[in-house]
C-alpha cells in the first residue's frame, strides 16, 4: 500500500492513543476506546487470518448459501482473497456483484446515500469528510466467524492465544468486522474497479475517506459536465490513473440560440494538463468544446496509446488537424467527427487529404464518422483504407460520396453494423442499377443502424428494404420524404427502437409508425414545413408505441387531449419535449392554456427527467411540475409563466434539478433570488429575454461566491465593466439583463472570457 494514500499505525501507536482521551466525558472516552480496541482487533485478524461471512445473494426468496472470505496476511500484491469452500482457500476470483453487493451496496444502503451526484459536489464532500467523526457499522456478532481463540463453525483455524471452544453458543461474544473505512485500500480497490457507473462511483466516493481515496485511484474514465466546473490541474491531482475523458463545454442551449462564437471552452488548457498528469491517455471525448489543429497535433504527439477520439459539436479545427491524427495514431480505432464545424484556417488553400494519412497497413479501426467534413474526400484513399481495415464496423460518410461510391464501400465491408449513406444521390455520369445496390445491402446482413440520407433519390430508397427487418435505429432527419415513400420502408422495421425523421411525413406517416413500430423507444420529428404534424399524429403515436421512453415533437398546434392520451399511453417516459412553434399556442380546440396537458404528463410519467415545454401555459403548470416532477433534472420553458411564482414553483420544487434553460419569460429578479438555495446543486441556469437587472444578478454573485455569475450581451466590454456600473449604480433596476449564464465552480470565474461576456 502506497505511503501517501494511507497512514498506517502500529499496535504501540494504539495503545498510546489509549490515553488521548482523559479529562473527556465519559461518552466521549467510551465511545473512543471502542473504535481504538477495534483497531486492535483488526490487527489481530490480519496478523493471523480471518474468515468473515458475507451475505449471499437472494434468490426467490430463499438464500443460496453463505459466501465467506479469507482475509489472508498479507494482502498478496493487491489480489482478492478467493471464496472459502470446506476451509480450504480457492485461488479464484471473486464475483463482482456479490463483492458489492456484500460490501458497497450495504454500506450505502444504510446511510442513505442517493447514488448521484456531480464531480463538484464529490470533490467538497471529499474535503468535508476530513472534519467528520468516523462513521461506526452495527454488525451482528454473528457476521464473524473465528475469534481470537480456537476453531471457528466453518472449521477455520481462528490461530489466537486463547483456549477456543469451536464456536459453541456458550462462547463469549466475538469481536466485530473491521469498520468500512478500515478495510485495506488495495482490497478496497479491487472492488470498486468494477463499478462502471460514474453515479454509482460518486456514491462511494462518499461513504468514507477510504472510499474517496479508493475510487479516486481506480477511476479510469473522467466526465466533467463542464469545463469551468474545476480546473484541469485539480481534477487530474484527484484521478491520477484515468484513461479516458469526457468533456464538456458550452451548454446544450447553445445549439438553437445565437451565441458568442469566441465564448470559450477551449481544450488546450485540459489537454496541456493531461500530458503530464496522464501520460497513457487512451480516449477522449468532447462535446462544444474549441479544438484547434494545434491541439490535435499536440493529442497525436503526446499519447503514444491513444485509440480513441470523438468530437461533438465542436469547431475551430480543420483537415490538417484531421491529418496529425490519422498519421501518427498508429494504433487508431475510433474518429468520430459528429455535427462539428470543420473549418481549415487558410481557405484559400486546397483542403488537406486527412484519409490518405492513415497507416498503409491493416488498421485497428472499428469506427470512422465524417458525416460533418464538408469538403471532398479522396475516395480512392478511402476505399483503401475501409479494405484494409477488417475491424471497421460503423462507417458514416459525408455527402460528397455518391451512391455508386457507397455501394463499392459496402462490397469491400459487408460486415459493418452502422452505416451513414451520405448523400444517398447518384453521381454525376454514374449509371447505377438499383437491383446492384439492392444486393450490396443485402449482403450486409450485420446492418443495425442507417443514417445519413443527405439527398434522396426516391427510386433508390427501396434499395434498403432487405436490411430494414434487423433495423434498430433508423435516422431520417436530414432527408425530405413524404409519407406514401416512407411507408413501405417503415412496414419492414418491426425492430425498430430509435427513429429521427422531419415533419414532412405528417400524420399519416406517424400512423404508419405507430402502426409497424411497437418496440420504438425514442422518437424525434424535427421542424422542416408548417401545418405537416399535429396532436393528432401524437395520440397515434401514443397509441401504437406504448414502449415509448423519449420523444422531441415539433408542431404547429397542440391539444390537452393529446397530452392526457399519450401521458396513459406511454407511462415510462423519461424524456418529453414537445416545441410548439407558435408562441403562446392555446388548445386549439378549447382554446385554453396547456397547463392540464403538462400537469398530466408530470403526475402520469413518474420517471420523467427531461421536460421541455411551449405553448400557452401560466403559473399552474409550473406547480404541476415542482409538485410531481420530483426527478425532474432538465427543464427548458419559453414563453411561458405569468409571474416570478413560475420560477419559485420549479426551484423550490424540483430538488434534482440540473439544468433550468429559460426564454422569453416574464420572470425578473424575484424569481432569480427565489433559488438561491438551489444554484449550487444545479450545473447551470440560462435566462435570455427575461426581465432581469444588473442589481438582481450582483446580488446573486455577492451571496454566493462559488457561483460564477455571467451577464452576456454585445454592449458589454470587460475593459469599461467598472465604468458603466458606476454610471449605472444610481439606477440600476432600469438596466436589464438580456443573457444570464450562471454556474457552479471550484475554481472560481475563468480567466478567458471575451469581451462580451461580464463576469459579476
Amino acid at each position: 500500500m502506497k505511503d501517501q494514500r494511507s497512514k498506517d499505525f502500529t499496535r504501540s501507536d494504539v495503545k498510546n492513543s489509549l490515553g488521548d482521551c482523559t479529562g473527556q466525558g465519559s461518552d466521549l472516552q467510551d465511545l473512543h476506546r471502542r473504535k481504538v480496541e477495534t483497531k486492535l482487533e483488526l490487527l489481530d485478524a490480519f496478523g493471523r487470518g480471518m474468515s468473515i461471512v458475507l451475505p449471499a445473494p437472494v434468490e426467490g426468496g430463499k438464500e443460496k448459501g453463505v459466501a465467506s472470505m479469507v482475509l489472508p496476511t498479507p494482502v498478496e500484491g493487491g489480489v482478492l482473497p478467493a471464496p472459502v469452500e470446506g476451509g480450504k482457500e480457492k485461488r479464484q476470483s471473486f464475483p463482482p456483484k456479490t463483492i458489492f453487493e456484500a460490501v458497497a451496496a450495504a454500506k450505502l444502503s444504510v446511510l442513505g446515500l442517493e447514488s448521484d451526484g456531480s464531480m463538484a459536489r464529490v470533490e467538497e464532500a471529499g474535503d468535508r469528510e476530513g472534519n467528520k467523526e468516523e462513521e461506526t457499522n452495527c454488525w451482528p456478532p454473528e457476521a464473524v466467524e473465528g475469534g481470537r481463540g480456537g476453531e471457528g463453525p466453518s472449521g477455520g483455524s481462528g490461530g489466537g492465544d486463547g483456549d477456543g471452544d469451536g464456536g459453541r453458543p456458550d462462547t463469549p461474544p466475538q469481536s466485530p468486522p473491521p469498520y468500512m473505512d478500515q478495510l485495506p485500500e488495495d482490497v478496497l480497490e479491487n472492488v470498486l474497479q468494477f463499478l462502471v457507473c460514474r453515479r454509482d462511483r460518486n456514491a462511494a466516493s462518499l461513504v468514507c475517506r477510504s472510499w474517496y481515496r479508493a475510487e479516486a485511484h481506480t477511476r479510469r474514465e473522467l466526465f466533467v459536465g463542464n469545463c469551468y466546473a474545476v480546473s484541469p490541474a485539480r481534477a487530474l491531482r484527484r484521478f491520477c490513473g484515468v484513461r479516458a475523458l469526457v468533456l464538456k463545454g458550452r451548454p446544450r442551449f447553445t445549439d438553437l440560440h445565437p451565441f458568442p462564437r469566441n465564448w470559450g471552452a477551449r481544450f488546450s488548457p485540459w489537454l496541456t494538463a493531461l500530458t503530464t498528469a496522464s501520460p497513457w491517455l487512451e480516449r477522449v471525448c468532447l462535446k462544444r468544446m474549441t479544438v484547434s489543429d494545434a491541439d490535435l497535433a499536440l493529442l497525436a504527439f503526446s499519447f503514444p496509446s491513444f485509440v480513441d477520439l470523438t468530437l461533438i459539436g465542436c469547431y475551430g479545427f480543420g483537415t490538417p488537424g484531421l491529418a496529425v491524427i490519422a498519421e501518427l495514431c498508429k494504433n487508431l480505432r475510433v474518429l468520430d467527427l459528429i455535427e462539428n464545424d470543420v473549418e481549415d484556417e487558410d481557405e484559400d488553400k486546397a483542403p488537406v487529404d486527412w484519409i490518405s494519412r492513415f497507416p498503409k497497413t491493416t488498421t485497428s479501426l472499428e469506427s470512422l464518422s465524417f458525416e460533418c467534413v464538408t469538403c471532398p474526400v479522396n475516395f480512392s484513399a478511402l476505399e483503401a483504407l475501409v479494405a484494409r481495415s477488417p475491424s471497421l464496423q460503423r462507417l458514416r460518410v459525408n455527402q460528397n460520396v455518391s451512391l455508386g461510391q457507397l455501394r463499392r464501400l459496402m462490397i469491400r465491408a459487408p460486415h459493418l453494423t452502422h452505416l451513414g449513406t451520405g448523400s444517398f444521390w447518384p453521381g454525376i455520369a454514374e449509371d447505377l442499377n438499383a437491383a446492384d445496390l439492392e444486393q450490396a445491402f443485402l449482403a450486409s446482413k450485420s446492418l443495425i443502424c442507417l443514417s445519413g440520407f443527405r439527398e434522396v433519390a426516391p427510386e433508390y430508397l427501396l434499395a434498403v428494404l432487405p436490411v430494414c427487418a434487423n433495423l434498430v435505429s433508423l435516422n431520417l432527419s436530414y432527408a425530405v420524404i413524404t409519407a406514401e415513400l416512407l411507408k413501405p420502408v417503415m412496414l419492414e422495421c418491426h425492430n425498430l427502437r430509435t427513429f429521427w425523421v422531419l415533419d414532412t411525413i405528417g400524420d399519416e406517416g406517424l400512423r404508419t409508425v405507430a402502426k409497424a413500430c411497437k418496440n420504438l423507444h425514442e422518437l424525434r420529428v424535427f421542424h422542416y414545413t408548417d401545418y405537416s404534424v399535429s396532436d393528432a399524429g401524437l395520440v397515434a403515436i401514443s397509441n401504437g408505441c406504448w414502449k415509448l421512453q423519449s420523444i422531441l415533437f415539433f408542431c404547429q398546434r397542440m391539444t390537452n387531449a393529446a397530452l392526457v392520451t399519450m401521458s396513459k399511453n406511454c407511462p415510462d417516459l423519461v424524456v418529453f419535449r414537445l416545441c410548439i412553434s407558435d408562441v403562446h399556442c392555446p388548445d386549439h380546440v378549447t382554446g385554453e392554456s396547456m397547463d392540464e396537458g403538462f400537469g398530466a404528463i408530470v403526475m402520469n410519467c413518474k420517471k420523467l427527467t427531461n421536460l421541455t415545454v411551449s405553448g400557452l401555459l401560466t403559473d399552474k403548470v409550473f406547480e404541476y411540475i415542482a409538485t410531481y416532477g420530483k426527478l425532474v433534472r432538465t427543464l427548458s420553458v419559453e414563453f411561458a409563466g405569468n409571474t416570478d411564482l413560475s420560477l419559485k414553483y420549479v426551484l423550490e420544487g424540483c430538488r434534482r434539478l440540473q439544468k433550468l434553460e429559460i426564454r422569453n419569460c416574464p420572470f425578473g429578479d424575484a424569481g432569480l433570488l427565489s433559488g438561491i438555495h438551489q444554484y449550487y446543486n444545479m450545473r447551470f441556469l440560462w435566462m435570455a429575454s427575461c426581465e432581469l437587472s444588473l442589481s438582481g444578478c450582483k446580488e446573486v454573485a455577492q451571496r454566493m461566491p462559488n457561483l460564477v455569475v455571467e451577464v452576456i450581451g454585445d454592449w458589454l466590454d470587460l475593459n469599461s465593466w467598472s465604468e458603466h456600473f458606476d454610471s449605472c449604480s444610481e439606477d440600476l433596476d432600469s438596466d436589464e439583463v438580456d443573457e444570464l449564464y450562471l454556474y457552479r465552480s471550484l475554481e472560481g470565474p475563468r480567466n478567458d472570457a471575451p469581451p462580451s461576456v461580464s463576469i459579476l
